[in-house]
C-alpha cells in the first residue's frame, strides 16, 4: 500500500523493496511507453518512469510527488523530471497526452473537494486526446478485512536484512473510508515504526459521477490487471479516461 507512510526517509529507502515490481506495473508501462508526455502523480520513487526511461522512451517523463523522502529515492533515476508538489501545488496547461496514479494514490483524496480539486487540474494537464488511468480498490471486495496483524509481510533489504509489516485496521469501519496503521520493523531500528493512514473506497457509480463533472468519459474500465472485467468480487477498478469533446 503506497501512501505516505514513506514519507520517512528510511523508509523510503525500503519502498521498492516492500514494492518489488509486479503485474500493475506491468500494466502501467504498455501505457506510458505508448504514450508522447506522461504524468506520473505520486510517483513515489520513480520506479515506473525510470523503468520507461530504460526500456527507450524518449519523450516527456514527469513524476510529482509531496513527500521528499521518496523524490530523494526517484531522483537517482536520470533523464526525469522530478517535481515535489501535488496536483494543487502545480499547474500545468495541455502538457501530457497521459496522466496516471498508481498505487492506489487516488484512495488519498478523502474528501470531495479534494476529489474534484485533483481531477480538475488532471483535466487542465491533458490535452484533448490523451488519458488519465487509475486504479482504486473496489469497495465490494473488502480488501481491508485481510489487513491483520497476523498476517505478517516479510521482505529482504539489499543488505539482507529482514523487514517485517504489519497491518491492524481501525474498527468499526464506517461509511467509505478506512483508517489503519502500519507498523514497520527492521533489526536495526532500536523501536518499530508505526504510522496512520486513511483511505477512502469509492464505488464506480459515485467514481462516474465525479469523473462527468470533471469533463472525462469512462473509455474503459477494468476489474483487475489481466484487463479481466469489474465483477462485485473483483479487487480493482481500474479507470481509462478520456476528456469529453464540446
Amino acid at each position: 500500500m503506497a501512501d505516505r507512510s514513506f514519507s520517512d526517509l528510511s523508509l523510503a529507502a525500503l519502498y521498492d523493496t516492500l514494492n518489488p515490481w509486479g503485474p500493475g506495473d506491468d500494466f502501467y508501462l504498455d501505457l506510458v511507453l505508448s504514450a508522447r508526455s506522461v504524468l506520473d502523480v505520486g510517483c513515489g520513487t520513480g520506479q515506473l518512469l525510470g523503468r520507461a526511461r530504460e526500456s527507450g522512451h524518449a519523450g516527456r517523463l514527469c513524476g510529482l510527488d509531496p513527500a521528499a523522502a521518496m523524490l530523494v529515492q526517484a531522483r537517482r533515476r536520470a533523464s526525469v523530471e522530478w517535481v515535489l508538489g501535488d496536483l494543487t501545488t502545480t499547474r500545468w496547461e495541455r502538457e501530457f497526452d497521459l496522466v496516471v496514479m498508481t498505487g492506489h494514490v487516488f484512495q488519498l483524496l478523502l474528501t470531495d473537494g479534494q476529489l474534484r480539486d485533483a481531477l480538475a487540474a488532471v483535466r487542465r494537464a491533458l490535452d484533448d486526446g490523451g488519458r488519465f488511468v487509475f486504479e482504486t480498490r473496489n469497495p465490494a471486495a473488502r480488501a481491508w478485512r485481510s489487513w491483520t496483524p497476523e498476517r505478517v509481510r516479510e521482505a529482504t533489504d539489499p543488505h539482507g536484512e529482514v523487514v517485517r509489516v504489519r497491518h491492524d485496521v481501525e474498527t468499526p469501519v464506517a461509511g467509505n473510508r478506512v483508517t489503519f496503521t502500519e507498523t514497520f520493523d527492521h533489526p536495526d531500528w532500536e523501536r518499530p515504526r508505526v504510522s496512520r493512514s486513511t483511505l477512502r473506497f469509492t464505488g464506480p457509480e459515485i467514481l462516474d459521477g465525479f469523473l462527468t463533472e470533471a469533463g472525462f468519459a469512462v473509455h474503459e474500465r477494468f476489474g483487475d490487471w489481466g484487463r479481466g472485467p469489474l465483477t462485485p468480487t473483483a479487487p480493482e477498478i481500474i479507470t481509462v479516461a478520456r476528456p469529453q469533446r464540446p
